[in-house]
């Protein structure tokens, strides 16, 4: 992983986003570490993020888990037209 100071953020975002598509970019404020800059390829991985990142979404994906664990579902055979 690639560290570059705010200040060279700043000064430099274009070289930072290039390095970013190739692997994610650590940005530090007086030496510790601010944010991380990451890339994506296309589309999809923008979509993948953002839902792995999403409270809502991370919750209603425990909250499936569980009704299936409790043997709350229905399976793909016992569907109809």
């Amino acid at each position: 992983m690639k560290t570059h100071t705010i200040t060279h953020a700043q000064n430099g975002i274009s070289t930072i986003i290039r390095e970013a598509e190739k692997e994610e970019v650590l940005i530090s404020r007086y030496g510790k570490p601010a944010a991380v800059v990451i890339g994506f390829h296309d589309d999809d991985d923008w979509f993948d993020y953002r839902l792995e990142h999403d409270a809502t979404f991370l919750s209603g994906i425990a909250t499936a888990r569980e009704e299936i664990r409790k043997g709350k579902f229905v399976a793909l055979g016992d569907l109809s037209d």
